[in-house]
């Protein structure tokens, strides 16, 4: 690890550099983009101490396909960016889906639509995180909340990369990514690698799954024989684009390995009373004037809660419900004009929602919480 296990004070940026290292990484491409460019020159300052390798793109596009392809050679690979480049890499996440190929992104979200309020903090990629790229696909998207989940969450997106062999987010808004506060780093981390075949090169197919729906990856160089392409494509890895049921048998596949195994996915926080009578729902970075409301409410004699997902996809959507279950009121929270809400509504009866927002690099505090959200002390 390029630093001791310990305590320290750093920001998001430098936790969510040391989580890759942690987690094995070896590849880093990146083009400038704030608060993104902070994470690449963490990983400029102690990504070669461990041997990595760092590509600085042209834009990206070529950065994430960069770690595509040194995926596939072997490396356990990512990139970092912000809004307009998120926007730009949507084509290599939809190709990186179908492709199976393990690969880490980390974006430091920002305001828009286009260049916006430049290099605000925000929360408005998170529906592009799930819909932005075209077709059937599932990826795995954490929403750290403060630094030291920036650590913690960034093992378990390389960790769910390989294991899944997807594209896995960390979905940080700016404000996280730069905040300093308290780390630990610990001794060990649990750390998982993609699956080598069992086979000799003769007998495998490249894409062929286990019962876990997730094929062996091979190495580039290692005497497999395999053929890597966005085309619909057999278990061979040959295009065959001509049948329907082969498209449907691998698009439900790609989506299944996620869908079937989203309890071993997903995760959430609840904070505060198991049966609430107000709720609120938030993540990122207004989750934390969320959980001083509801520590308000709960010293004012109400049973409160904050349900914080750190999994925004897989959602968790029958946990959520669970808990909404017997609230008087649910108060959702989001740095944006509802990009989580649809899905708390999915389960929550429409009546009980209130939601507050902000658009653009306003704060929410406590107080503003609840007055908005119809709560009263």
């Amino acid at each position: 690890m390029a630093v001791r296990p310990g305590k320290y004070f750093e920001s998001g940026a430098w936790a969510a550099s040391m989580g890759a290292l942690a987690a094995g990484a070896s590849f880093f491409a990146y083009y400038p983009i704030e608060p993104a460019t902070d994470i690449a020159e963490q990983m400029i300052r102690n990504g070669p101490k461990q041997g990595m390798v760092i590509f600085e793109a042209e834009d990206e596009i070529s950065a994430l396909g960069a770690a595509i392809g040194a995926s596939w050679a072997g490396a356990k690979a990512f990139t970092s960016t912000a809004g307009p480049g998120f926007s730009l890499m949507q084509e290599h996440i939809s190709y990186a889906a179908m492709t199976e190929t393990p690969v880490v992104l980390i974006n430091g979200m920002r305001e828009g639509p286009s260049t916006g309020q430049a290099t605000k903090a925000a929360q408005q990629d998170l529906m592009q995180a799930k819909w932005g790229a075209h077709g059937d696909y599932e990826t795995v998207v954490y929403v750290p909340y403060n630094v030291q989940e920036m650590f913690d969450l960034t093992v378990k997106a390389f960790n769910q990369a390989e294991r899944w062999r997807v594209p896995a987010l960390v979905m940080a808004d700016k404000m996280t990514v730069l905040l300093m506060e308290e780390v630990v780093i610990p001794e060990k981390v649990e750390v998982v690698s993609r699956k080598r075949p069992k086979v000799p090169p003769e007998q495998f197919k490249p894409f062929e799954p286990e019962e876990d729906l997730v094929p062996p990856m091979p190495e580039f160089g290692t005497g497999y024989r395999v053929h890597v392409t966005g085309v619909t494509h057999d278990e061979r890895g040959l295009p065959n684009s001509d049948d329907p049921w082969v498209h449907h048998k691998l698009v439900k596949r790609i989506n299944d390995k996620i869908r079937k195994n989203r309890d071993k996915i997903v995760e959430y926080e609840l904070f505060g009373d198991e049966d609430p009578e107000v709720l609120i729902f938030a993540y990122g970075f207004p989750a934390r004037s969320a959980k001083e409301a509801v520590k308000l409410l709960r010293r004012a004699g109400k049973k409160a809660a904050l349900f914080r997902p750190k999994t925004a996809w897989p959602f968790p959507d029958r946990e959520l419900k669970e808990v909404a279950r017997g609230a008087e009121k649910v108060v959702v929270v989001e740095w944006n004009y509802g990009q989580m809400l649809h899905n708390v509504l999915k389960v929550v009866p429409e009546e009980k929602v209130s939601f507050v927002y902000r658009i653009g690099e306003i704060p929410l505090d406590p107080e503003e919480i609840l007055e908005e959200g119809g709560v009263r002390i």
